[in-house]
């Protein structure tokens, strides 16, 4: 498959989710992102915004497995992975796996859950895998995590550690829709649920070629420099006290790949670098406490960090 038809793909994807969810085909594309890069998104947004709906609506696109987990303080880990169960017949402990066995997980409210239930997606996250009582199990491919949580109400809630954060390769918020795509919202929905007539796109297959191909995609050496440039520039502001680790660094490069393949083209420019420099970094940096009471944001600083970083010119780029 050659960049033009993945970019088929890719539109073909967006336009089924489309056929559902209203207004949120730049949201989609970042999602994609997250799957080409065989990464993790966090949706961070209010209520009511239809977050699970995209979930659900991009797995049934995708033609792969979905699970939810709806975290709540009691879950436990067992809850998620899966425990081995007396078998009063055979007399043997089996196992039964937990909802993360699945391709495409939607981790809801991942932050009223404890820390203990937290950790036990971080080897599924990472290592596409999961032991329980000593024994590993391979998730299947594709695997991706898509949590959500609600900015607004932190009672009861446990705030996601910075190592964990890290391991989401973006963070989106959706948003509110605008009034014209609320209003073709509720007449959409007035009479039917679309989502019942949803069909995959695509097949698990068919997205774990489009991984393979996306690590195919070249970045030169000025677009890897810039992006180098974006990163290290996060750890010298006055304003952050953690900047974008080599992690994030990497993850923006594999991001800019999978960008550049759902556009159709088979290398990388600056312009994808400015396109998900915020996604992908600013949920990892940590401001200093001046900056937070200043109000500033760490979107806002990744948005100042590219302002004062030299973008490569055309001729450095075809050179």
């Amino acid at each position: 498959m050659d960049a033009a038809a993945a970019s088929q793909t890719m539109a073909a994807i967006r336009a089924a989710v489309g056929t559902v969810v209203v207004g949120k085909d730049e949201v989609v594309d970042r999602l994609l992102v997250a799957v080409l890069c065989r990464g993790h998104a966090l949706l961070e947004d209010v209520p009511g915004v239809g977050k699970t709906l995209l979930a659900r609506s991009l797995a049934t696109a995708l033609g792969c497995d979905f699970n939810r987990v709806q975290f709540t303080p009691d879950v436990m880990p067992s809850d998620v992975t899966g425990s081995s169960v007396f078998n009063q017949r055979s007399g043997e402990f089996e196992f039964r796996p937990g909802p993360i066995f699945t391709q495409i997980l939607l981790a809801d409210e991942i932050n009223r859950a404890t820390p203990r239930a937290q950790s036990a997606l971080l080897e599924a996250m990472e290592e596409r895998q999961v032991t329980v009582d000593g024994e590993t199990r391979r998730l299947p491919e594709p695997f991706l995590v898509l949590a959500t949580q609600n900015p607004i109400e932190l009672e009861g809630t446990f705030p996601l550690p910075e190592a964990q954060l890290d391991r989401f390769l973006l963070r989106i918020a959706p948003g509110y829709p605008s009034r014209e795509e609320e209003d073709l919202m509720l007449r959409r929905f007035e009479h039917e649920d679309p989502f019942v007539r949803l069909s995959a796109v695509a097949s698990a297959q068919d997205i774990v070629a489009l991984q393979e191909q996306r690590a195919q995609v070249t970045v030169s050496e000025p677009v890897r420099g810039y992006l180098l440039d974006v990163v290290r520039a996060t750890r010298t502001d006055q304003r952050v006290m953690l900047g974008g680790s080599p992690r994030a660094a990497l993850s923006l490069h594999r991001a800019v790949q999978a960008r550049a393949l759902i556009e159709g083209r088979a290398f990388a420019t600056p312009d994808d670098v400015k396109a998900l420099a915020a996604d992908v970094l600013s949920h990892r940096l940590v401001l200093a406490g001046t900056a937070r009471l200043r109000a500033q944001t760490p979107a806002g600083v990744v948005g100042d960090v590219m302002d004062s970083v030299a973008v490569p010119v055309e001729d450095e780029l075809v050179a």
